[in-house]
């Protein structure tokens, strides 16, 4: 692993900037050294970077590479995106990813494996419904079918074996499609709960719509993987999520897709003049497409964007995640993180600062990945250089300039730092 040191940068290390013209000494791709000024010798590789700011590198808290799609993990690499949290694969997928990864280049993994689902609930209502074929059939007939609270422990542990980072559930009624799709019981849901927690593994839900996101609350769940479009925010969710301390992992630029609303965005984000060599001519044709799901039922992105800023307003938890998939049009690995972003601080009150937080050491705080997230001594060299200052403007996180990941630079850098 590569050893190296960064002077005269601006470190924004998770929390808030520590230093205007400092140093970070990377050893063996760890962080080793963090300086406030340029006095770190090092006889070895260096970089001055005056005008240009160090970041940990983002961590996108929602996404799938369905399929073990071999484009997720290089490509959110590419845009800084040092770990990605998988949300809902099947096994043998994450089996490849997981050697992917090994042969570099490629952004960290966490995962959950399968997600607890239910037979004809989320998602296989909607995959079948797009997609009914019998390769498609075949790969669903491996996802859990629970039932009872007893299969909803034995899912858990089963997961446990796989070696699993959290647990995903889903509880989705259907509202925001105008369908009604089955829903796991909140009995079974509060089994899988506990026996996740008996574990010391997080919970994090699928809901999108205020009903099916209160339910699911109530039963103990650490966070949210969206927010809800089908109306504006009550006080009696904010309480909800205070009493669970929970976090909201919004996906906003997703659910402008499911609304067709934020479509123009999408399309600017994807041909952004920045992103022309990070994003193939497929994945930039999908980012702006819409989902349209949510269309006919009348969802509005505004509900999402106001639970987001009453969330915030009342100290609730919001990180980033952008539900990046192949099926998920509207979305795009890597480049969705820098989307939402965006949309935190020009649509949901966020300071550039705190939307940074959101995707750096909150997530790492919220998911317990104590060993990244921050630029401090001990922790991974996951970082992300970009020019100029982007705790001032959020816009400046597309100016990248490198990305390492354990200290190794990505490849589309080398030659470029």
């Amino acid at each position: 692993m590569a050893s190296f040191l960064i002077t005269d940068v601006r470190i924004f290390d998770g929390e808030k900037v520590v230093a205007e013209s400092g140093s970070v000494l990377v050893e063996n791709g760890k962080i080793t050294k963090v300086s406030s000024s340029s006095s770190i010798s090092f006889d070895g590789p260096t970089y001055s970077k005056p005008g240009h700011t160090l970041l940990p590198g983002l961590i996108d808290a929602h996404i799938h590479a369905n399929n073990g799609n071999t484009v997720a993990l290089p490509q959110s690499l590419r845009f800084g995106v040092t770990t990605v949290c998988d949300l809902h694969n099947e096994y043998f997928n994450i089996q490849k990813l997981r050697q992917q990864i090994e042969g570099g280049d490629c952004a960290d993994l966490k995962t959950t494996s399968y997600a607890a689902t239910i037979e004809n609930g989320w998602p296989m209502f909607v995959v079948l419904a797009l997609h009914d074929s019998p390769e498609v059939r075949k790969e669903i007939s491996h996802w859990p079918k629970l039932t009872t609270p007893e299969t909803g422990r034995q899912y858990v542990q089963d997961r446990v074996k796989e070696n699993v980072d959290y647990i995903k559930l889903m509880h989705e009624s259907g509202k925001f499609l105008g369908k009604t799709i089955d829903k796991p019981s909140l009995e079974l849901q509060t089994a899988i709960i506990k026996e996740a927690h008996a574990h010391g593994l997080k919970t994090i839900a699928h809901s999108t719509s205020l009903q099916d996101t209160l339910e699911i609350l109530s039963c103990g769940v650490d966070g949210l993987a969206h927010t809800f479009i089908d109306q504006a925010p009550t006080t009696e969710l904010i309480e909800a999520y205070k009493k669970n301390n929970a976090h909201c992992n919004p996906t906003l630029a997703c659910m402008g897709s499911a609304t067709t609303e934020g479509q123009a965005q999408q399309k600017r984000f994807a041909h952004d003049p920045r992103v022309r060599e990070l994003l193939g001519e497929d994945e930039r044709e999908r980012m702006c497409a819409c989902m349209s799901f949510a269309k006919a039922s009348g969802g509005k992105v505004e509900h999402a964007y106001e639970t987001v800023r009453r969330l915030k307003e009342a100290g609730v938890p919001v990180i980033i995640g952008s539900d990046s998939a192949a099926p998920a049009v509207g979305t795009a690995w890597g480049l969705s993180a820098h989307h939402e972003l965006s949309l935190f601080v020009h649509e949901c009150g966020f300071t550039p600062l705190e939307a940074l937080r959101a995707a750096t050491s909150l997530t790492a705080s919220r998911f317990n990945f104590h060993d990244r997230g921050r630029i401090q001594e001990g922790l991974r060299a996951d970082l992300m250089l970009v020019q100029g200052d982007p705790t001032r403007e959020i816009d400046h996180t597309l100016d990248l300039r490198g990305v390492w990941t354990r200290g190794e630079l990505c490849s589309v850098y080398r030659g470029k730092v």
